[in-house]
C-alpha cells in the first residue's frame, strides 16, 4: 500500500488539476486503518499536498485538508513539529477555515506533547505560535473558540504553561469575553473558564484576576438580564465545581449569591434551571462539609428537599432521574464519616422526603423504567451502610425479600445496581447484628454468587416457558 501512496503522490505532483488524483489518494488512505497507516506514510514528504492548499479551488483545498488530517494522525506529534512546523504556522493564517482548524488541531497535539516541561515550552514558543494564533482569532468565531480551547488546554497542564499563555494576553482576552455583549460567546467563555478552574494553579490565577467576584456579580445581575437563562447555568456550575474542589463552606460563605441562586433555581418552573440546581445540590451534598453547609440553611433547604421528593415521584423522567441521583448523593456517608451528628442529619433528611420514604422509593423502583429503577436502588445503597437505614430495611415488611429477589430488574444495569446495594449491606460492620443472622447469611450468599447468578430452578422454569 505504501507503493500505491507513493505513486499517487507522484501523479498529483505531475498534473495541473489534481482533484481526481486527490480523491483517489483520500480513498486509498481511508481504506487503511490508522494503526497500519503509520508504516505506509513513514518517510513521505507532504510538501506537494501542503503546496496545493494555496489554491482558490475550494474542493481541492478541502480534499488536501482531509488527506493531511489522515496522514498527520498517523505521525507522532514530535515528527509533525520537526518537519512541518512552518507549513502549520502558515495554515493558521490561511483564508480557508478548514485549513486553520487543521493547523490548530495539530498545534493542540504538539503543545500537549511539549507543555509538560519548561525546555519543551521554551523550544516551542520560540516560534511565536501563540502570537500567530492571536493574530488569526478575528477571522471567524469557530477559529476564536478553537484557539480559546487550545489556550485553556495548554494552561491547565502546569503553572509554567499557564504563565506562557498569560503573557501572550490570550487568557486576558478570554476572561474579557465573560462580560462581552455577545451572550453566546459569554456562554462559551464561562465553560472554558470552568475548565481552567479544574487545576489548582488555574484556580489561583482566576482568583488573582478577580474572576470569582466577577462571576458572583454576574449571578447577582442575572435577574435584570433577559438573556441570563442562557449563561446562568454555566455560572452556577462554575461555583459548584469550585466548591467541591476547594471548600463548600468557604465558597458558599464568600459567594452567598451562588447558594441563594441554586435554591432559587431548584424551585424554578424552568426544567433546565431545575436540572442544573439538582446536579449542583448533589455535588455539594456528596461532601461532608457540603452537607453541613446545606443543613445550616434550615427551612430553605427543607423546601428544596421537598421539591426534590416531588420531582422524584412525579416529575418529567429526566428530572426524576436527576432528583434520585441528587438524593442518593445527599444521603451517602462513608463508614469513616458516620459520626452521631452526621447520621442524625442524613436520617432526618430521609424522613423529610415523605411520610413513608421507604415505600415511596420502593414504588419508584418498581416502575417500568430502568433508569428510575436504578436511581431508586442507589438511594437504598446510600442508606444501606448506615445503622438507621439498616433498621428501616429490616422493619419494612417485605423489603429484604424485595432486594434479595433476583427476578426483578433484568437489565445488566439493574443487576449491577442491585449488586452494589447488596455489597454495601454485606460490607457494613453493623449489618449482621441489625439484620439478624438469617437475612445477613442470604445477603452474603447473594454477594458470593455474583450479580448475574441464575438458580437452577429459575433456569429450568425459563426453559419450560420457552
Amino acid at each position: 500500500m505504501a507503493a500505491s501512496i507513493d505513486s499517487l503522490l507522484e501523479e498529483i505532483a505531475g498534473v495541473e488539476d489534481p482533484v481526481e488524483e486527490l480523491q483517489s489518494l483520500k480513498t486509498a488512505l481511508l481504506a487503511i486503518p490508522v494503526s497500519a497507516l503509520k508504516d505506509s506514510v513513514r518517510g513521505q514528504r507532504l510538501d506537494v499536498i501542503f503546496s496545493l492548499l494555496n489554491s482558490s479551488d475550494r474542493a481541492q483545498v478541502e480534499l488536501c485538508v482531509d488527506i493531511l488530517e489522515r496522514i498527520l494522525m498517523a505521525m507522532s506529534p514530535v515528527h509533525v513539529v520537526q518537519n512541518y512546523r512552518a507549513e502549520l504556522q502558515r495554515g493558521l493564517t490561511h483564508p480557508n477555515d478548514t485549513v486553520k482548524i487543521l493547523a490548530l488541531a495539530q498545534a493542540i497535539q504538539s503543545l500537549s506533547k511539549f507543555s509538560h516541561s519548561k525546555p519543551g515550552l521554551d523550544k516551542l514558543f520560540q516560534t511565536d505560535l501563540l502570537q500567530v494564533m492571536k493574530d488569526v482569532m478575528a477571522t471567524s468565531d469557530i477559529i476564536r473558540y478553537r484557539i480559546y480551547e487550545l489556550v485553556v488546554e495548554i494552561s491547565s497542564v502546569s503553572p509554567i504553561s499557564l504563565g506562557y499563555c498569560a503573557n501572550s494576553g490570550l487568557i486576558s482576552q478570554l476572561l474579557s469575553e465573560l462580560t462581552g455583549d455577545d451572550v453566546l460567546v459569554r456562554v462559551t467563555a464561562v465553560e472554558m473558564v470552568t475548565t481552567l478552574a479544574h487545576s489548582q494553579h488555574g484556580r489561583q490565577y482566576l482568583a488573582q484576576q478577580g474572576i470569582m467576584d466577577k462571576i458572583s456579580n454576574m449571578i447577582r445581575g442575572a435577574e435584570t438580564d433577559p438573556f441570563s437563562s442562557l449563561y446562568l447555568p454555566g455560572l452556577v456550575k462554575f461555583f459548584g465545581n469550585l466548591a467541591i474542589m476547594d471548600s463548600p463552606q468557604q465558597v458558599c460563605e464568600t459567594y452567598p449569591a451562588f447558594q441563594n441562586k441554586v435554591f432559587e433555581m431548584a424551585l424554578d418552573p424552568d426544567p433546565v434551571m431545575i436540572g442544573v440546581a439538582l446536579d449542583t445540590l448533589g455535588l455539594l451534598g456528596s461532601n461532608v462539609e457540603g452537607k453541613q453547609v446545606l443543613q445550616k440553611t434550615g427551612e430553605k433547604f427543607k423546601a428544596v428537599l421537598s421539591k426534590m421528593s416531588q420531582l422524584a415521584s412525579s416529575g418529567p423522567t429526566e428530572l426524576r432521574v436527576r432528583s434520585l441521583d441528587a438524593i442518593s448523593q445527599l444521603l451517602s456517608l462513608q463508614p469513616e464519616q458516620q459520626t452521631e451528628d452526621l447520621l442524625a442529619l442524613t436520617e432526618s433528611w430521609f424522613h423529610l422526603l415523605s411520610s413513608q420514604p421507604m415505600d415511596m422509593i420502593r414504588n419508584i423502583s418498581t416502575q417500568p423504567f430502568p433508569e428510575l429503577h436504578c436511581g431508586a436502588l442507589r438511594i437504598f445503597t446510600a442508606i444501606a451502610t448506615q445503622p438507621w437505614g439498616q433498621k428501616l430495611m429490616i422493619n419494612t415488611p417485605g423489603f429484604m425479600e424485595f432486594i434479595l429477589d433476583r427476578s426483578t430488574g433484568q437489565t445488566k444495569e439493574a443487576k449491577d445496581a442491585k449488586f452494589e446495594l447488596i455489597g454495601a449491606l454485606a460490607g457494613s460492620s453493623t449489618a449482621a447484628e441489625i439484620l439478624g443472622s438469617q437475612h445477613y447469611i442470604r445477603v452474603k450468599t447473594y454477594l458470593r454468587e455474583g450479580p448475574y447468578y441464575v438458580s437452577a430452578v429459575a433456569a429450568v422454569s425459563t426453559e419450560g416457558a420457552d
